[in-house]
């Protein structure tokens, strides 16, 4: 079921050609990997000390030692050392292209790397695609070593009733690595694992709801869903053009902010970014000051239904943000019930137009949904975890977007949860509205499915405003995140209000792989 064999083929032929070559490590036991930040990383470059291969190398090798427990990498890239080589020659020139040269990412298996293949997680893509998609051609050209491909919820959760976070027909499931029998959450499992296993620098992810966040929060990672038209989506494979986005994932918020400013970005074939306000600004980096905190409004969104342990944690969080000089508003935004009424039936629709658009630029493989259906039925290892494919089959049968119940209903739904959000931000004139990712991850059960029940994710997701995610605590060795939602277009105030969180209240620590919870 997976390509484990293939990861580690490709893996000791990666080693092999920096076999007994004299590169710089990363391994040095004065030098924390998983702390490691890009400017640091950078800097450690530029005094010699390290060098885009030896750290592309120590990725590698961590992934073979590694990856067997987390099973985050479902293919590495057999041209990552050659990419590491290049940025080394181009800092001998004095050529760098900026800071993500010689950084390795991986990139979730859903966006399309024309020298690898891009499945969903389905065995029925295993395929190239025609081209690089722009994402990926903006992190080529800013110097960044694609490390591999990360294993992904199939279909970015979108096939079955109950889906199981983290599994997919190609990759098999990804663990959580604090609690190993634990879920990531989903879909950007592989992503999220990956970067808190330090697997990787940075990970891309992608979200429709939730995608991007909760596998973040759940793997004390730092995860931002950005807004909708500020990263192009040509060639991540769609769920919905009215709310689907790709973003970054890193340990810490300040390479989730540089790797922001290489993404982002106006894309023709993207008409969402046509949207790209000329105001926005292209380094979010510079603008993570300390103090940021200070005198900002924040409203906390408690979320109860998510247990006492994560409203604990937001206790915690909550005078955190006090303590650093917010002023903190409990709240709770209005319309959710009828978001959760509307989103659904729009996505099912929304999916059928824009698969079936997507797979017509794929050179292999079926060509629509409905073609997708049938290679379902006749792939015994395509219901080995995720056994049925209903939503698949609800969409085939949903009502076209020329529709007008569905026209309707959209309308409907992106105009409440615009609202949602600007009339609680309005109401109690806050800079950002503060809520729990996640629930502590539940037990991987392939034959129950997912046990979630996460809805903050939801306006910011339906809106296209910015959702950024940092760890905010633990529940036992199970990690919560809390999430910073503004105003579309917000996303530079959101990433320094989380980066000041992370300065005032660090709460994450390295994973420890527990094999699982103590009985």
């Amino acid at each position: 079921m997976g390509r484990r064999p293939v990861v580690l083929a490709i893996l000791a032929a990666a080693l092999a050609l920096v076999a007994g070559a004299p590169v710089a490590s990363a391994s040095s036991p004065k030098f924390d990997l998983d702390a490691a930040d890009i400017p640091a990383l950078q800097a450690r470059m530029a005094s010699g000390g390290l060098t885009a291969v030896g750290l592309t190398s120590t990725y590698l090798e961590r992934i073979r030692r590694i990856d067997g427990k987390v099973n985050a990498v479902l293919a590495l890239n057999p041209a990552a050392l050659s990419q590491a080589a290049s940025s080394d020659a181009r800092r001998r020139a004095h050529h760098l292209r900026g800071p993500l040269d010689g950084i390795p990412v991986l990139v979730k298996d859903n966006v399309d790397t024309r020298d690898q293949w891009t499945t969903a997680g389905s065995r029925a893509l295993r395929s190239h695609p025609a081209k690089d998609a722009t994402l990926i051609t903006r992190l080529r050209n800013a110097g960044a070593v694609i490390l591999g491909k990360a294993n992904l919820s199939e279909w970015a959760n979108f096939r079955a009733a109950k889906p199981t976070s983290g599994w997919s027909g190609v990759g098999g499931q990804t663990n959580n690595p604090y609690v190993l029998d634990h879920n990531p959450c989903g879909s950007s499992a592989g992503s999220a694992a990956g970067v808190a296993a330090s697997l990787a620098q940075v990970a891309i992810g992608s979200e429709t709801d939730g995608s991007i966040v909760c596998p973040a929060g759940m793997t004390a990672t730092v995860g931002h869903k950005p807004s909708l038209g500020l990263v192009s989506r040509t060639g991540v494979v769609p769920i919905s053009a009215e709310q689907d986005t790709a973003g970054p994932i890193a340990r810490n918020v300040v390479d989730v902010a540089l790797t922001l400013s290489v993404l982002q970005g106006r894309d023709p074939a993207d008409p969402a970014t046509a949207q790209y306000p000329d105001s926005q600004p292209t380094d979010y980096a510079k603008l993570l000051r300390p103090g940021v905190l200070r005198g900002a409004r924040i409203g906390l969104w408690r979320l109860p239904v998510l247990g006492p342990d994560t409203d604990a944690i937001m206790t915690s969080a909550r005078n955190s943000l006090v303590k650093a000089g917010a002023t903190v508003v409990e709240v709770t935004p209005p319309y959710q019930a009828r978001l959760g009424e509307l989103e659904f039936p729009a996505l099912l629709t929304e999916f059928h137009r824009d698969i079936d658009a997507y797979l017509a630029t794929r050179p292999r493989g079926p060509r629509n949904l409905a073609g997708l259906i049938a290679y379902n039925r006749a792939d015994p290892l395509e219901r080995t975890c995720f056994a049925g494919q209903e939503l698949f089959e609800q969409a085939l049968a949903a009502p076209p977007p020329t529709d007008p119940g569905y026209l309707a209903g959209r309308a409907e739904l992106s105009d409440l949860a615009r609202r949602s959000l600007d009339e609680t931000l309005a109401k109690y004139q806050l800079d950002a509205i503060a809520s729990p990712t996640n629930p502590p991850a539940w037990k991987t059960d392939c034959a129950m499915g997912d046990d979630d029940v996460i809805p903050s994710s939801t306006p910011a997701a339906v809106a296209g405003y910015p959702d950024v995610t940092v760890p905010a605590g633990f529940a036992g060795p199970l990690p919560v995140g809390i999430s910073f939602m503004g105003a579309r277009w917000s996303d530079a105030r959101m990433l320094a209000l989380a980066a000041d969180f992370e300065r005032v209240a660090p709460a994450r620590v390295s994973p420890s792989y527990l094999p699982s919870l103590p009985s």
